[in-house]
């Protein structure tokens, strides 16, 4: 007798080590492979015969297994499975009929229509091709083959599906494939020739004349598919793949996307039934949200209630909503949305890998090259790479315009879980710190261009001048794109005690700050700026810091008490080390402050203290201090009646603008003088000179635009569109405030509210009384910085 042992003892024996070596229990292992702990035992005491490769796939990626690994384990399973009749050929498929179609699916309308058009061209005598491509769990092969039943009757011989195994180490052969075919199609064995070629230009042969539906699921790649596709007859063959296949020429694509939320929740419904999802409605649309609109998550969570008719919708929900335990809840028998994407993970190479588990450590809701290759510690070319194999693959979702990338939420997740596996916790940090530090470095180089002084001198410039921002719109460009990194690289630093870092990214953006005023995230910004200031022990720094966060508490999150409280803690520090320009932009924020409360008096009183305090400041920074107070002194007068004082003082302003003097910072001095015309447009307004207020406003408007001030800009537009409606040019008028409307409405502006109430005046012609609407005077606050 042989000494040999059965196959199916040598595959118990190796999962059996491969489980030791990686420290599982059996219940540890049986909960992440998804088979139960009885099944598991039998296949490691070899009372089962080989598994199914699908049984093997979920123990691999359980176990966590290299491809090798992955493979020697299909192997060995492979040997236990019943053997293929003599002849039969090297790669066992069998049958290829259609499988049963889901009696629940839902959506893709249009992709069915764009198949049936091909269905239809092909009834006229031309062979069409069509890829379905598309990440993990959006339900490829349950979309084929319900198109292949729903398209049956314009294919009278026959519809056949081959699963070409692309997701496992050895897909099918195409020489394999071809010879499956032709059996299905009626060749027989001994008429099927050698060569893959001869194999191939046969299949064309007998497919020239028949009407026949074929559907090549799951592929690997193009070089298994272009031998299989028939060349001229009336035949529909539909691909489906993982990958974007993009090397198949002349083909139709089909893109399957994410569910809609209401498809998503008719799915949803067909699973458990309508009635239990009308009962608990809203926790079904959050249940949906939380399987990321994804066929396989939605599927997975119904098949869970289906077969707990007792359990509530909302249960499920609470327990998904823990993006800790989600991927461990996504589970349903063999149906697990982690193993359908470990299978897409395994395929990639080391380099790809990575940049797929570090981007999962990027904030915000996408990322560029540069980020990617910072978090993986790569070349930005070899990132970028990458990241497009990463998207050919469907793990990763690009953006339409900007070389940027997205992850699906569930992916994120699971790259999360790869990165704390396999990376590790110090590996992580360094490349967040690594990341962080060239982030800030960029920023504040960037920010830099933006200031009264952008001559500064830092201890360090851009990291990389090569690909830095070469002018103002490309820096800016940046800024606005990289704002979440930015500002998890701000909150990094401060977390490790990067205090001057911290203190001179905030110190550079906040003349920036004043192009995006409807940020609310300024506020976290100047607040880690004063938190340093203050860990420092800089006393300076810490006055800088707070005036600049009392101006985001007024201006971005409209909060005008919190903003009267640090303006006083600015004025504070200030005073105790004699720094009359901290000061008087203390006494201005607070007197903004102040009026915002409904404190006018005292609001006024605290300017003209400003003023005073900045008479005997001769820098550059001290003559925009001076003309901030200024400006917003007249505003303020000009609210409490005092209009021809507030032209005066706003006249003032325009003249200091408008004058020649040597190392002024020009284009900052033009955006005041933009400040300085809305005010005098508004000055002359309340003295009913209306036909001399809007030259003023429409020359304030221009600038604000040209320099993209957004928030200033539509403030503007809208007392412009006062002041036309007051000399009775009402379509004008009406365009105009219906611009400023929509404008004011994205920003978020309180104002939005006053550019409707007059559209609605403007609409029934109602008589116009009282002086002109006074701007949100904090909107236009130009404010200067050390």
């Amino acid at each position: 007798m042989s000494g040999a042992a059965p196959a199916e003892e040598e595959f118990g024996r190796l999962l059996l080590a491969l489980r030791g070596r990686a420290g599982f229990s059996q219940e540890r292992l049986a909960h992440a492979a998804g088979v139960s702990v009885r099944a598991l035992a039998d296949l490691e005491r070899g009372r089962s015969r080989g598994p199914q490769q699908r049984t093997v796939r979920a123990l691999a990626a359980g176990l966590g297994l290299d491809d090798e690994a992955a493979a020697g384990l299909e192997r060995a399973a492979r040997l236990g499975r019943p053997r293929p009749r003599a002849g039969s050929g090297a790669h066992t498929l069998g049958p290829l009929a259609l499988p049963r179609d889901v009696s629940d699916f839902v959506a893709r309308g249009p992709a069915l229509a764009g198949l049936l058009g091909l269905a239809e061209r092909a009834d006229a005598g031309g062979c069409a091709v069509s890829v379905v491509s598309g990440q993990p769990g959006l339900g490829k092969t349950a979309f084929a083959v319900h198109a292949a039943y729903h398209l049956a009757p314009h294919f009278p011989d026959g519809q056949l599906v081959l699963d070409l195994h692309g997701m496992d180490p050895e897909p099918v052969r195409a020489r394999d494939a071809l010879a499956s075919l032709l059996r299905a199609v009626g060749v027989a064995e001994r008429a099927i020739p050698a060569s893959t070629d001869d194999r191939s230009g046969l299949l064309r042969s007998v497919l020239r004349e028949r009407r026949l539906l074929l559907v090549l699921d799951n592929a690997a790649g193009e070089d298994q598919v272009r031998p299989l596709l028939p060349g001229a007859g009336r035949c529909l063959t539909v691909v489906t793949s993982r990958h974007a296949l993009a090397g198949l020429e002349s083909v139709h694509r089909t893109d399957l996307a994410l569910l809609r939320r209401e498809e998503a929740v008719e799915l949803l419904s067909r699973i458990v039934g309508p009635e239990r999802v009308r009962r608990e409605a809203q926790a079904a649309r959050d249940l949906v949200d939380l399987c990321g609109l994804l066929p396989l998550a939605v599927r997975i969570a119904g098949q869970r209630l289906a077969g707990r008719p007792g359990e509530r919708i909302g249960k499920l929900a609470a327990q998904l909503a823990q993006e800790s335990r989600r991927l461990d809840t996504l589970r349903a028998g063999d149906l697990q949305v982690r193993a359908a994407f470990a299978l897409s993970y395994r395929q990639l190479g080391p380099a790809a890998r990575t940049v797929l588990r570090r981007a999962s450590l990027a904030a915000g809701g996408d990322f560029s090259p540069e980020t990617a290759a910072l978090l993986a510690g790569l070349p930005v070319a070899e990132a970028a790479r990458c990241a497009e194999e990463l998207t050919d693959a469907g793990l990763l979702q690009p953006d339409a315009s900007a070389e940027r990338y997205r992850f699906h939420d569930l992916l994120k997740l699971f790259a999360g879980e790869r990165v704390a596996a396999e990376d590790g916790d110090e590996v992580c940090a360094a490349a967040l710190d690594r990341t962080a530090r060239w982030m800030l470095r960029r920023a504040t180089t960037a920010a830099l261009r933006f200031d009264a002084d952008p001559h500064q001198d830092l201890p360090y410039g851009d990291p990389d001048p090569a690909s830095a921002p070469a002018d103002r719109d490309e820096a800016r460009a940046w800024l606005e794109a990289e704002r979440a990194q930015w500002l998890a690289a701000l909150y990094r630093a401060k977390e490790t005690g990067r205090h001057r870092q911290v203190i001179d990214t905030a110190r550079a953006m906040h003349w920036f700050s004043d192009l995006n005023q409807h940020w609310e995230l300024w506020v976290e910004v100047f607040r880690c700026g004063a938190q340093a200031a203050r860990a420092l022990g800089s006393r300076q720094d810490e006055a800088v810091q707070l005036n600049f966060l009392a101006w985001a508490c007024n201006n971005c999150v409209h909060d005008p008490g919190t903003a009267l409280v640090t303006a006083d803690a600015a004025l504070e520090v200030a005073r105790d080390i004699g720094d009359r320009l901290q000061m008087g932009w203390a006494l201005g924020y607070g007197a903004s402050a102040l009026h915002r409360l409904g404190r006018t008096e005292e609001s006024m009183d605290r300017l003209r203290d400003a003023v005073d305090c900045l008479a005997d400041q001769t820098s550059v920074q001290g003559r925009l201090a001076e003309l901030t107070a200024l400006n917003i002194l007249g505003s303020y007068l000009r609210q409490s009646g005092s209009a021809g004082e507030a032209l005066s003082i706003h006249r003032r302003s325009e003249a200091i603008c408008r004058a020649e003097e040597p190392g002024r910072p020009t284009e900052l001095i033009t955006v005041y003088l933009g400040a300085s015309l809305q005010h005098i447009g508004n000055d002359l307004a309340a003295l009913d000179r209306w036909a001399e207020a809007e030259g003023p406003l429409r020359e304030a408007l221009d600038i604000f635009e040209t320099v993209k001030m957004a928030s200033w800009a539509e403030s503007t537009r809208l007392d412009l569109g006062i002041a036309l409606r007051r000399l009775s040019r009402h379509d004008e008028a009406r365009r105009t405030l219906l611009a400023a409307q929509a404008g004011l409405r994205g920003l978020k502006s309180p104002r939005q509210e006053e550019a409707t109430v007059h559209l609605r005046e403007l609409g029934e012609r109602a008589p116009c009384g009282g002086g002109p609407a006074v701007a949100d005077d904090v909107s236009r606050e130009v404010r200067a910085r050390v």
